[in-house]
């Protein structure tokens, strides 16, 4: 499950600089934002990620 999770997290960080680099592009700061919490929701589960690994180990 860990894998999936952090797989994941690396997915909607991905997603969310393209989102943001494409709103930056076009001038949207409504894209430019959804691409920033995007990440930033990607940031946190790969956080949660690795609290869990240390605790696991």
């Amino acid at each position: 499950m860990a894998r999936n999770q952090k797989a994941r997290a690396k997915t909607e960080q991905a997603r969310g600089k393209a989102k943001e680099a494409a709103g930056r592009a076009v001038g949207n700061e409504r894209l430019t934002a959804e691409g920033r919490a995007e990440q930033s929701k990607g940031d946190a589960r790969q956080a949660k990620e690795k609290t869990k690994d240390i605790f696991r180990h």
